[in-house]
């Protein structure tokens, strides 16, 4: 391999992205009424939307039916082939159907139309070919006007593939954007790996109830240190008539016992610190973690909207959820 080799690649693949994303400017500037239908038809689905393809587009629409599904409208991908052999069957009147199909002209698809009309469910079409079956059949039309694919020989689905993806991740983001769906949504749908992890919440790890340890601040020590040591967290928290007035930790004690002072009889308060760091319940756990990074601290008291103490988070429980 020379250098001049190397120049060459890149740019062929420099080639590549332009005209790639050239393809999502074209796409992008022949937008029209029908992109708004076709949102207004999918806000006001009373069942779902399914996302038929064949092939290279087949891929595409598997990946906007999941990105639909994640993001708060119930879809699914039917593979147009199996659709003629039964899988026909999961489509519902309640339903609105997505094709995608670049030539418009992709007989597995084709072949459901009539159907589809007979049963009167709206839809919406993603295809190059403005004048094609597909989109004479359409109700909305997502027109991916592409005028040359990335491949040399301008016949892979290159540039057409990316721009019906382009096409069908604006179409969801919208949805989305118009239902309102919030990172709490967003993390409903999304309770296991990296997303939910990222869009956890301090309620989600903390200790409630009965976990979580608390004396009166007129306790003697002794009491402090026996809910301390049940509770297995190295801190206790102190109370007033309800609310929290201190804390007192496995580390105060030592220091304690390194004075020669120790009073297991003495009242807790004279021995607590008076300003305990606390977070509230609907603060993002990877917040908890920046406050006890920024504090040097391994535990965080929760409290609700209202100032109450519900709860009490420890460094141990973020790291086991995944924060760190």
């Amino acid at each position: 391999m020379t250098m001049n080799e190397h120049k060459k690649w890149l740019e062929n693949a420099r080639e590549v992205l332009d005209i790639e994303q050239a393809s999502i400017a074209a796409v992008s500037a022949a937008l029209d009424d029908d992109f708004c239908r076709a949102v207004q038809s999918i806000l006001q689905l009373d069942g779902r939307l399914v996302v038929v393809g064949m092939g290279k587009s087949g891929i595409i629409a598997q990946k906007i039916a999941a990105t639909f599904a994640s993001t708060g409208t119930p879809a699914f991908f039917v593979h147009a082939a199996e659709a003629q052999h039964g899988d026909l069957g999961m489509i519902t009147r309640q339903d609105a159907v997505l094709a995608f199909s670049h030539s418009g002209e992709t007989a597995e698809v084709i072949g459901l139309l009539p159907v589809m009309k007979r049963m009167g469910i709206p839809l919406i079409a993603v295809t190059g070919k403005a004048d094609s079956t597909l989109a004479e059949f359409a109700d909305m039309l997502l027109h991916v006007d592409v005028s040359r694919e990335a491949c040399p020989m301008n016949l892979a689905p290159t540039a057409s593939t990316t721009a019906a993806l382009a096409l069908g991740d604006a179409l969801a983001v919208v949805v989305l954007q118009q239902r309102g769906f919030s990172p709490d949504d967003f993390a409903q749908f999304h309770p296991a790996g990296s997303l939910g992890k990222k869009l956890m919440r301090v309620e989600d790890v903390m200790h409630k109830g009965a976990a979580l340890p608390m004396v009166s601040d007129s306790s003697p020590l002794k009491d402090a240190i026996v809910v301390m040591s049940s509770h297995r967290l190295g801190v206790t928290g102190i109370e007033r008539d309800g609310e929290l007035v201190g804390c007192l930790t496995d580390g105060d004690l030592r220091r304690i016992l390194e004075t020669g002072n120790l009073d297991l009889a003495g009242p807790v308060s004279g021995l607590m610190h008076c300003q305990p760091r606390t977070i509230t319940a609907s603060h993002l756990a990877s917040e908890a973690v920046c406050m006890m990074e920024d504090n040097k601290i391994t535990t965080l008291f929760v409290r609700d909207d209202g100032g109450k103490v519900v709860g009490i988070v420890h460094l141990h429980d973020l790291l086991q959820a995944g924060e760190l």
